[in-house]
């Protein structure tokens, strides 16, 4: 049985594609600053082995890289009331991406941070650098420097990941879709669409993350 395509039909829909775009790229920019943010920390933390927040940030690291998003996720929206804790849906989609991209984030700073030679920070105390003068020049900047890469395509992949935020109502651009083919009943023309702008946005949001790289990261070591 042929099938005749209807694009027309998702294209009428453009404001909720919009708006699912905004709430995508809002909760991928929260994510990635307050969870490299955590991340940055937790490096700190776990490679220095500061006690006992090493062990605090340990447990954290493995819950999270243990367990789906989706289970963190409900925990957050549907458990935490249990507590009296109530969150919107958009909250609680946040604080669940902030959560992840943290804990993946402390492993792969961490691995940069650890593979900066001791020798390098001992020379640079020696040259009477302050405590904050070496974290930031010798220790942070080369350590995000060789992690850069692996850091923003996990950025990437939390973008991706808050499709599953539709599933709490959280109207993001899977949220829309999932509205518009309940309207229009044209689900393959719908999800090609939305599969469509998710590449762009990946391609996108990569592009920029490299940039920001060459620009804060890689030329300021070089300064």
């Amino acid at each position: 049985m042929a099938y005749s395509f209807d694009f027309t039909a998702v294209a009428q829909y453009h404001t909720q594609l919009a708006v699912g775009v905004g709430y995508t790229l809002m909760l991928t920019a929260m994510g990635a600053v307050l969870g490299v943010a955590i991340g940055t920390l937790g490096a700190v933390v776990r490679a220095w082995r500061i006690r006992p927040f090493a062990q605090i940030f340990g447990v954290y690291v493995e819950l999270i890289r243990n367990t789906p998003f989706i289970v963190q996720l409900f925990f957050i929206f549907f458990g935490l009331p249990a507590l009296g804790i109530r969150l919107g849906e958009l909250q609680a989609a946040m604080i669940a991406v902030v959560i992840n991209l943290g804990a993946y984030s402390t492993e792969i700073i961490r691995a940069g941070i650890q593979a900066i030679p001791r020798g390098q920070i001992e020379a640079a105390g020696s040259l009477a650098m302050t405590r904050a003068q070496i974290f930031r020049h010798v220790v942070l900047q080369p350590a995000l420097q060789k992690v850069w890469p692996a850091l923003s395509s996990q950025i990437v992949i939390v973008m991706l990941g808050t499709s599953v935020c539709s599933q709490i109502a959280a109207e993001e651009l899977t949220f829309a879709a999932n509205f518009i083919q309940s309207r229009n009943f044209r689900a393959f023309e719908t999800y090609i669409v939305v599969a469509l702008i998710y590449l762009l946005l990946s391609i996108g949001v990569r592009a920029l993350l490299n940039q920001i790289g060459r620009r804060f990261v890689v030329k300021r070591r070089g300064a």
